[in-house]
């Protein structure tokens, strides 16, 4: 790259980021430190009230003609009439709507960047149906052109994850969506990492394509339970070493594979599972509970609607697309109501995600879909409602949701200013926060981030 370009991306981002299924009686391996630890750190801002705006929290709830005051990259308030410092900047958002920011918790920006070749492929390790041992955050290229994208559309926070391919694919990892020139400089400090499995169609037909197992849904459960039997053999090991076994120095030999399944099976790692059917998503809630942890979501989950009151009875939350189905046998019971009949019962979790690099974009008007649908049966397709899928669920599906999601008071401010109702093919955001700080600002195009990448092909910043 020119070192024009250079210096000008360099300029461009002078705002940016400076480089319960627990087990009770297994102790498993604790490591000393955390590693590839994140270095994200909250750009600076001063306090900022947005007056008069029609305010979605998160929460199911809409307050009109409200205020939202950002202090310290927290939320520091929400209401009417709320007073801020002389030194605070005020914006007037008559007409307009804040929202939390959204959160996709379904992406494989970075893993499988733009541009669309083969080079950029890094979001499958298809060399075995089992590979716990890879982490998705070593395949991101911070560079993809897709980041700057979803944070035009109002994203602030997304769980990258592993690809389908597999029957475990590996761990996502939580990112926030600011400018970086590491993975590390975005990752959502103390988020926990997911797991990716899959079931269906997905892994034997990769497998089964090169004649090896599995190759039938029967040969993905016994793939499950393999992996998981050898995880639980590695828990006993190190139990045993951590109860007797120190003074012998007969210390058990690390294995990345096996670590990553031993917490999840402690609870540390959370589970999204890629299972589009509902009697597999019934076997996979069997397969947690003969290895003792907890499910997250269930992703894409088209026939969720099927299985509404197993899934909130268990806690489990269903991450769906508005309408995506018929493209392959397990997609073809998908309807458009889904959601609607998922969200509808008592402690559901449903959400609305991408699975796509184009979709994260207008992750709004897809809630928008979905609340046409719901509205058509007679069920609750508010704005406040419809907000609950894009912010404070996948949040509570990716772990973050006591620092994020919602319009709180302590919360990160994470915020959204729109030029109207956000739920509208017209709607566009105007103003995105990240921790308080202006990252994106329509009016500006200073604060339009445009990756090196981009500068190096001759886009301007």
């Amino acid at each position: 790259m020119r070192k024009s370009c250079l210096v000008a991306a360099m300029a461009m981002f002078s705002f940016s980021v400076a480089a319960s299924g627990k087990s009770a009686h297994i102790e498993a391996p604790k490591p000393v430190s955390v590693p590839y630890p994140s270095t994200y750190q909250r750009i600076g801002s001063g306090p900022v009230l947005i007056r008069n705006a029609t305010v979605l929290t998160g929460t199911g709830e809409r307050i009109d003609n409200a205020d939202v005051l950002m202090r310290n990259g927290k939320i520091a308030g929400v209401g009417k009439n709320l007073d801020a410092s002389d030194n605070a900047t005020i914006i007037d958002g008559t007409g307009k709507w804040v929202t939390p920011g959204i959160i996709d918790d379904h992406s494989h920006l970075g893993v499988y960047p733009s541009p669309g070749v083969s080079a950029h492929e890094d979001g499958n390790e298809l060399t075995n149906p089992t590979t716990p041992n890879v982490w998705a955050e070593h395949s991101i290229w911070p560079q993809d052109p897709g980041f700057a994208k979803a944070l035009a559309g109002g994203v602030t926070s997304m769980l990258v994850l592993p690809g389908s391919g597999n029957l475990i694919g590996g761990r996502g990892v939580v990112v926030k969506n600011v400018y970086g020139n590491s993975y590390q400089s975005m990752k959502f400090p103390d988020a926990p990492h997911s797991l990716k499995m899959a079931c269906g169609e997905n892994p034997k037909r990769v497998y089964g394509s090169k004649g090896s197992s599995p190759s039938t849904r029967m040969g993905n459960v016994a793939g499950y339970r393999a992996a998981f039997i050898d995880a639980k053999g590695y828990m006993k090991s190190w139990d045993k070493y951590n109860t007797r076994g120190k003074e012998k120095g007969d210390e058990p030999t690390q294995d990345l594979r096996l670590e990553t399944l031993a917490a999840v099976m402690r609870g540390d790692i959370k589970v999204q599972i890629h299972c589009y059917r509902a009697d597999e998503m019934m076997l996979m809630m069997d397969l947690a509970k003969e290895f003792n942890f907890k499910i997250s979501s269930f992703h894409h989950a088209v026939e969720a609607y099927k299985i509404a009151q197993p899934l909130a009875d268990n806690g489990i939350c269903a991450s769906m697309w508005a309408d995506w189905w018929g493209f392959k046998m397990e997609a073809l019971d998908g309807i458009q109501e889904n959601i609607a009949l998922v969200d509808r019962k008592k402690n559901s979790c449903a959400i609305v995600h991408s699975d796509s690099a184009e979709g994260i974009q207008r992750l709004n008007q897809e809630a928008a879909k979905v609340m046409a649908r719901s509205n058509a049966l007679g069920m609750n397709g508010s704005p406040e409602n419809a907000m609950r899928w894009l912010s404070l669920n996948p949040a509570k599906a990716i772990g973050i949701d006591k620092v994020t999601g919602s319009l709180e008071q302590g919360k990160n401010a994470d915020v959204v200013l729109w030029n109207g109702t956000p739920f509208s093919v017209y709607a566009k955001a105007e103003k995105v926060y990240i921790d308080g700080a202006l990252m994106f600002d329509i009016n500006n195009k200073n604060l339009q981030p445009v990756s090196d990448f981009m500068v190096g092909q001759g886009v301007s910043p």
